[in-house]
């Protein structure tokens, strides 16, 4: 029997007692950051979704924005359902088509380009607007259903099926009167 037997010393020694406070206290004081925190992003939450809610109980002025087409639409003083419409601006107008199919819009459904749907700045998602073509006469009613456009003086995105409708595919864009559909 040797009695100078030295054992190794182990491979991972354990953190001393001092230590492993220091590691509570930090994970502790971590703990309440998140919990601070997550606290702060919820209020904000419901502070928005109220501000958001409350924008929403009073549409009866609609901001179309800046420029040539700079008006305000407001509510028809005629009732629901009795197919008024509301002149809301002209323009230039563009379309959007094949390579943004399959991808979603502001509100949330998937772009179609074959159906009659376009995308304005501020007019209400859901929305529906007479477009017509200033140089053909030609019209077409699509209902707002995304945010743009976003680039030049344009008024509306139409998709290429509405652009198609009124004349617009071939020169791409062109000048339009909108209507504001209120039934």
């Amino acid at each position: 029997m040797d009695h100078n037997y030295n054992p190794a010393p182990p491979a991972h020694p354990l953190p001393s007692r001092r230590e492993r406070l220091r590691m509570l206290l930090r994970l502790k004081s971590q703990r309440q950051l998140l919990a601070v925190s997550t606290s702060a992003f919820a209020a904000l939450a419901l502070v928005l979704s109220f501000t958001l809610y409350e924008d929403r109980s009073h549409p009866d002025v609609v901001r179309l924005g800046t420029g040539i087409a700079g008006v305000e639409a407001q509510a028809n003083a005629g009732s629901p359902g009795n197919g008024a419409e509301q002149h809301v601006g002209t323009g230039e107008a563009s379309y959007y088509g094949r390579e943004f199919a399959g991808s979603p819009t502001a509100s949330g459904e998937i772009f179609d380009p074959a159906r009659m749907t376009a995308a304005h700045r501020t007019l209400p998602l859901g929305s529906k607007v007479r477009v017509t073509n200033a140089s053909n006469g030609e019209d077409v009613v699509v209902r707002i259903n995304d945010r743009g456009p976003f680039h030049g003086n344009r008024v509306i995105d139409l998709s290429s099926a509405a652009a198609r409708s009124i004349g617009l595919l071939r020169p791409g864009k062109g000048r339009v009167s909108l209507a504001l559909v209120l039934d």
